[in-house]
């Protein structure tokens, strides 16, 4: 069944380049007055003719089509019209419609169109008259207007007897059908079709119907259905003479997701190789000589198009341009450059369904480059262009991308919400295919959130539905899934069964590679269930067999990935050499194919074996490099997989490390390790930070080069797909020329790469200590950080023991605290005192004691200085130190106390603030913002609460951070922070200060460039610092505008980092922590480290939301003693923390604990 789209497309082409329309001249030619009406009429005809003769000549020599060519045949047509010839007026009109829709101007070949059509209806030429309707038809196609597509080829029909015309036009009407998701209508048109070459007693034709027909029902999954239509076809046309495009397309296709037996069922076409391999060697390999060649030739091609000023085609090119070719091997940049051409080609063409294409295609590159927001704002862009044209596949695909990057941002509602909206579209337009990926979608969400009884009923559906279907490879796919659930579930029995039940669907797979590869999975599933059950020679048959099928299928990695489990196994059934053996195997393997997380993980799980062994140095030696990798690994192109199962372990290498140097610490005092292992602390946090702006998405752009920052970024994308050709390489067996060419290359790119960040760190110190940190040593941290006066506390809490060192200016003391969780219980125990038991002091002291105890008193004999500063850890982040006691008094009563986010911090800080001048006024304060729409103050509110912008991801990470708190999910507002902002500001001349309140205290105003003016910066409103997610933590401003209308009012993680805010002093009066199931210090640490990357050398937070009247009673006193006594902020809230003691009204840890500053005490 052919596509009358399609030939008029080559036909319009044709005519183009070989028949091509002419220039209008500078000035017409005028009639002589003398000329009789017939000589006039002979005069027009020539005129006519010599217009169609200079087009004739323009087009061979390639002219504009817009600007020489059509105005040409314009031209010819306005004489023939002023001949009266309607025949030849007829004539000229069909050139200058095709043309115009060749070119892209879509509604003025229609114009055209329909004066074609009112004169060959008089001159009643049915066949014309259809080529007309069929012609507008397809452009209202391109418009994405497929009502009106219909209803012009069902006209087309009615006017036509040419049996080609007829049938093409159902076949249109037929994917127009499909196009707007109208599944049934589609079928019902296609066996239309079918009826008719009946009637013509074709049966070539009628064998090429069904073949469409069995294409439709492979593209919703159903493959069953496809093979038996199929078979149909086949019996109509044994011979295989019909039309081979999508016959090939389908045969192909068909033996990745059928079942074998079922596939050889049918009749084979000749001289169709139905390879059952995925690809060839040749077919796999990209050399550079060949991509350029490619780029060229598309670029050539672009050219040519937009030289002959046809839109359509040099959008095409632009697309190919951008997906085949720069998107393939990692050039975003250009890609997104080459899209963003195509996306304004398709806007001024009216083509809607391709502008939301190239939306899309923007959006996928957006999401691999870390800007999820721009991401998820396109995707919105093509969602809404999709609901306009009423195209339901089309926007639920969307929806399922869009899902995607929602759940790699770790935003689990919103991506529920995207994936079951596609779902439901999906059921109603009966895309089995889809929905299968919907439910497999969902499924994963909950995996994710460890929910594996709800993931189960998920993947348990999308099996239900392949099987229905007849799709093998889901099938196959849904029930290794699923057996892994029940792994996690410990439902080992059902594992087993479900995984058996796997390895024999999979012997149906008819593609050799996914075959091997699922039953090496699922061998390895299998082998872990034995690993668990004790069953060691088992589980060692079984991970063998997976390692040989993962071999086998062609797959490097999957070979050397299977190894992990044969190497556990042998360390848990006591074969501690053949255990550190495969491990050494794997790691080779890995080396082979240049995949450093892999290597990292692989000398991870060494090191740990080795020092169970006793080998404290291989160890070492095995964890260092493992950290030399994860240090080098360019942070921006991990997958979510890679963040997921590598990145999220990261502190396991630290803890191990530090763990392995004191051990060897205390075997042999005198080597150092001590040092080593605050050394080590100190990276572990600087790569923490860098993997907690990664997790932020924070595109920082303060204090850097952005011109340098978009080549590293550039070079990074490149490195990344450089790597991944590698891996598909060495799957291929390349021969030595091809891996030399590909080597060469990267150590071209990775050259430039190193120069750029050496670029950086030049140019950028700030940005480049930040993303490229180069932690101070013990040595550098006596000698530049601490005084005669100081001594420095540095926690690091692990899970098998905890340490603690204290470092003076010429002294290190090291020591072992208990592991992490009992530090955690008694931690958390002390703030639920101060929070819950605020009046009874007894309580207080008793939780303080136990914490101190085990904290504090292994290093008293050493507190011997005026000023402790405190390097805290995970939960210690979130305890105020100044409650802490050692000999029965208090810490905040004995030294002045001091809080780092780190030891190399104030480094950095000290660097920045050297030669900054004081700035010339005193106060910005911000307080008591509007949170909802519902507040008294908005007066009338312009958006309803049901209507805001849930697709901001400063919304999502808000309302996931408010969940956090434990709360009913709502803020409240805090009147408090008016009260205080009017206790804080008579204290400041009225020149010296500016404040904002309610709809004023927006974002507006903290991002306003005048607040680098003060000295002292006040939030006085919700700051969230978000324990489990500490990438979520932000500051809360208004949500609500002066007009009543939402907006985006949380200051998140990324934004503060490029606020600019050189001041001596940021206060976060309000803030709140909420601690969950695994908390990490990073919320806090990484918002105080934001604002002093943003100019601040200081933050003072509240690590609890604390009675509004003591707030302000702090804060007054605070302020107070900094302007008239000239303190130090440190030192001005330690004196306001002992007055506040001194009262009975204040005198509780809870009024007054919360309080404390990070960063400079100078």
């Amino acid at each position: 069944m052919r596509n009358t789209d399609f030939y008029l497309s080559i036909f319009v082409t044709s005519l183009m380049l070989c028949q091509p329309v002419q220039a209008m001249g500078e000035t017409e030619p005028l009639l002589l007055s003398q000329e009789t009406p017939v000589e006039a009429t002979n005069s027009y005809r020539m005129m006519a003719e010599k217009a169609q003769a200079e087009a004739a000549e323009l087009n061979k020599q390639n002219a504009p089509l817009l600007t020489k060519v059509l105005p040409k045949y314009e031209e010819a047509l306005k004489y023939w019209r002023l001949a009266g010839d309607r025949k030849q007026e007829a004539k000229s009109l069909s050139p200058i419609m095709l043309l115009y829709h060749a070119r892209g101007d879509y509604r003025k070949s229609s114009d055209y169109a329909q004066q074609y059509l009112s004169m060959v209806e008089s001159l009643d030429d049915p066949e014309a008259k259809a080529l007309a309707l069929g012609l507008i038809a397809m452009n209202y196609k391109s418009l994405g207007d497929y009502a009106k597509v219909i209803d012009y080829l069902q006209q087309s029909i009615s006017s036509s007897n040419h049996p080609g015309a007829i049938s093409g036009a159902l076949g249109n009407m037929a994917q127009s059908y499909q196009n707007l998701g109208q599944t049934e209508q589609a079928i019902q048109t296609y066996y239309q079709a079918l009826a008719f070459w009946k009637g013509q007693d074709n049966l070539i034709e009628q064998a090429e119907t069904l073949q469409a027909v069995a294409f439709f029902y492979f593209t919703l999954g159903e493959i069953k259905k496809s093979i038996d239509i199929l078979t149909q076809a086949n019996s109509l046309d044994p011979e295989f003479k019909r039309e081979r495009s999508i016959l090939d397309s389908i045969y192909s296709a068909l033996p990745i997701f059928s079942c074998s037996d079922q596939f050889a069922l049918l009749k084979q076409p000749p001289k169709l190789e139905i390879s059952q391999h995925l690809s060839t060697p040749s077919e796999a390999v990209d050399s550079p000589k060949r991509t350029n060649n490619t780029i060229e030739n598309f670029q050539q091609k672009v050219e040519k198009y937009r030289q002959r000023e046809v839109l359509r085609g040099e959008a095409e090119f632009l697309s190919m341009l951008g997906g085949l070719e720069y998107h393939r091997i990692g050039e975003y940049q250009k890609a997104i450059e080459v899209y963003q051409q195509e996306l304004k080609l398709r806007k001024i063409m009216g083509d809607k369904p391709d502008e939301a294409e190239a939306l899309v295609n923007i959006a996928d590159i957006l999401n691999k480059q870390g800007k999820k927001q721009d991401a998820i704002n396109f995707l919105n862009q093509a969602l809404e262009i999709q609901r306009q044209l009423k195209t339901l596949p089309k926007e639920a695909e969307t929806l399922l991308t869009l899902g995607d990057v929602y759940l790699s941002l770790g935003a689990y509602e919103s991506s529920l919400e995207s994936y079951q909206k596609a779902l439901s579209i999906f059921n109603k337009i009966g895309d089995r295919s889809n929905a299968i990926n919907a439910f497999q979608s969902i499924g994963s969400v909950y995996k994710e959130l460890k929910n594996y009884p709800e993931a189960l009923k998920f993947y348990q559906q999308a099996l239900s539905l392949s099987k229905s279907t007849g799709n093998c490879h889901y099938e196959a796919s849904s029930q290794y899934t699923i057996s892994r659930t029940y792994l996690d579930l410990g439902d080992y029995q059902n594992a087993i069964k479900v995984g058996n039940e796997a390895l024999q669907l999979s012997e149906k797979l008819g593609i050799i590679e996914y075959k091997f590869a699922r039953q090496a999975k699922v061998n390895d599933t299998l082998a872990k269930i034995e690993l668990k059950q004790n069953n060691y020679p088992k589980a060692l048959e079984l991970a063998q067999k997976a390692k040989n099928l993962g071999k086998q299928s062609g797959s490097g990695d999957l070979e050397a990935h299977f190894l992990t489990t044969i190497a556990e196994t042998y360390e848990a059934s006591k074969q501690p050499e053949q255990a550190i053996q495969t491990y050494q195997e794997q790691l080779t393997l890995y080396r082979t194919l240049g995949l450093q997380p892999e290597q990292s993980q692989t000398l991870y799980n060494l090191a740990k074996l080795e020092r169970t062994q006793g080998s404290l140095l291989n160890a070492l030696n095995s964890i260092n490099e493992a950290i030399n990798i994860i240090e080098t690994i360019r942070k921006d192109v991990a997958s979510p997989e890679l963040r997921t199962s590598f990145f999220a372990t990261k502190q396991d290498y630290y803890e191990l490390k530090i763990n392995l140097l004191m051990e060897l610490h205390q075997k042999d005092p005198t080597k150092g390790y001590d040092a080593q292992a605050f050394d080590t602390s100190e990276r572990s946090r600087a790569r923490t930070l860098l993997e907690l702006l990664n997790e932020a998405n924070a595109d920082i752009k303060q204090g850097v080069d952005l011109n340098l920052l978009e080549q590293e970024k550039s070079l990074q994308y490149k490195l990344a797909a450089l790597d991944k050709n590698w891996v598909e390489l060495l799957n291929k067996n390349p021969t030595e020329q091809q891996k030399q060419d590909l080597q060469q290359q990267r150590k071209s790119l990775f050259s430039q790469y190193q120069d750029i960040q050496a670029q950086i760190r030049a140019k950028s110190p700030k940005y480049a200590a930040l993303t490229q940190p180069q932690p101070l040593t013990l040595t550098q941290v006596q000698q530049q950080v601490l005084d005669e006066n100081s001594v420095l506390l540095q926690y690091s809490l692990g899970e098998e023991r905890s340490y603690l060192w204290v470092v003076t200016k010429g002294q290190l003391n090291s020591y072992e605290l208990p592991p992490k969780k009992s530090i955690e219980l008694l931690a958390k125990d002390l703030r639920d005192a101060i929070l819950y038991d605020k009046d009874n002091p007894e309580i207080i002291a008793q939780s303080s004691a136990k914490l101190s105890e085990v904290i504090l008193a292994p290093a008293t004999q050493n507190l011997t200085k005026k000023r402790l500063i405190i390097v805290a850890d995970g939960i210690l982040n979130y305890i105020p130190f100044s409650v802490l006691s050692v000999s029965n008094q208090s810490l905040i009563s004995q030294y002045k106390l001091s809080n780092l986010p780190s030891s190399s911090s104030i480094a950095i800080i000290r660097q920045e603030t050297k030669t900054r001048k004081p700035a010339p006024k005193t106060l910005a304060i911000l307080a008591d913002p509007i949170f909802s729409l519902n507040d008294e103050r908005v007066k009338s509110p312009q958006t309803s609460p049901s209507r805001q912008n849930n697709t901001d991801l400063s919304v999502i990470a808000l309302k996931s951070s408010v969940r956090a708190l434990g709360d009913d999910n709502t803020l409240p507002r805090l009147p408090g922070t008016r009260t205080e902002a009017q206790a804080i500001l008579p204290l400041f001349p009225e020149s010296q200060r500016i404040s904002a309140f309610d709809s004023q205290a927006n974002i507006a105003f903290a991002s306003n460039p005048q607040l680098s003016q003060y000295r002292f910066v006040h939030f006085a409103t919700h700051g969230i610092f978000n324990s489990e997610s500490p990438e979520l933590s932000g500051v809360v401003l208004s949500l609500v505008d002066a007009k009543g209308n939402s907006v985006n009012g949380f200051l998140r993680l990324n934004e503060i980092f490029n606020l600019n805010l050189p001041v001596e002093l940021v206060i976060l009066s309000a803030c709140e922590t909420g601690l969950g199931k695994e908390v990490k210090g990073e919320g806090l640490v990484g918002l105080t480290r934001g604002f002093m990357y943003a100019g601040s050398p200081r933050v003072l937070v509240s690590l609890w939301k604390v009675d509004d009247q003591a707030t302000a009673e702090m804060m007054t006193r605070f302020y107070r003693l900094m302007l008239q006594k000239k303190m130090s902020p440190v030192d001005a809230l330690r004196e306001a923390q002992l007055q506040m003691q001194q009262e009975t009204e204040w005198k509780s840890p809870y009024y007054w604990g919360a309080f404390l500053v990070q960063g400079e005490w100078r």
